[in-house]
């Protein structure tokens, strides 16, 4: 059986069991509903299907898809690349609004974001152009990123760089290393350019006299030119 077939099975199945809302008893499962195109794994979602830890969610710019878990209800936003990992999220790019009462957390990059209570809390995080927009609607939130751990309180919003500090440092230190590098070959290539064994004192005392033994010797010879009349 193909792995399509199988998750047409389970969802039919645990749509007769029970409601999509009581459906999982674990964290590593959902059901998930499609407003409109949406794909899983790559392939199209026709209107529900059974989402499973590691899964991938993508939607249309037009369109959006819902989760439904045990203490949990996730909108993913139109144009988004998401990957369900049961008790938490993964936003590649796009963003979710999130209801949840089981401390649902939600990574970009470096950025997570987490209820700072199981009580019911909800939350928008976005990712645009590399900027994490996080909105508490409901709940205070913990934000943790390469700086620490900050607590947005309920109804306020913040920005976060989806590149964490550390990656910057080490792109900097990349950098400073190049320019080290490129200082010392400078410095190395400098002596080579400035002159080499030939333009010394030395070799140019040494060419000097050999220039002047030669001229001589060519002198001594024409003033006792060979003739045949005079062996």
């Amino acid at each position: 059986m193909g792995m399509a077939a199988f998750r047409k099975l389970a969802s039919c199945v645990l749509l007769m069991v029970a409601p999509g809302s009581l459906m999982a008893a674990d964290s590593g499962s959902a059901m998930l509903y499609a407003d409109g195109a949406a794909w899983l794994n790559g392939s199209n979602v026709p209107k529900s299907s059974a989402i499973f830890s590691g899964d991938l969610v993508q939607t249309r710019s037009d369109s959006a898809a819902n989760i439904h878990a045990p203490g949990s209800s996730v909108t993913i936003l139109g144009d988004s690349l998401v990957e369900f990992q049961g008790s938490s999220l993964k936003v590649e790019h796009g963003g979710v609004s999130v209801s949840t009462s089981k401390e649902l957390a939600t990574t970009v990059g470096g950025v997570r974001v987490v209820p700072a209570s199981d009580t019911w809390t909800e939350f928008n995080v976005t990712d645009v152009d590399g900027t994490v927009r996080i909105a508490a609607n409901k709940g205070d939130l913990k934000i943790t990123d390469a700086s620490g751990t900050a607590t947005l309180q309920q109804g306020q919003q913040t920005t976060r760089d989806e590149q964490t500090d550390q990656t910057t440092q080490t792109d900097q230190s990349n950098q400073a290393g190049n320019k080290k590098n490129n200082k010392k070959q400078a410095a190395g290539a400098a002596p080579a350019a400035g002159g080499g064994l030939l333009n010394s004192p030395i070799a140019v005392g040494v060419g000097g006299a050999a220039i002047l033994g030669v001229t001589v010797w060519v002198l001594l010879q024409s003033s006792n030119p060979v003739s045949p009349a005079q062996p």
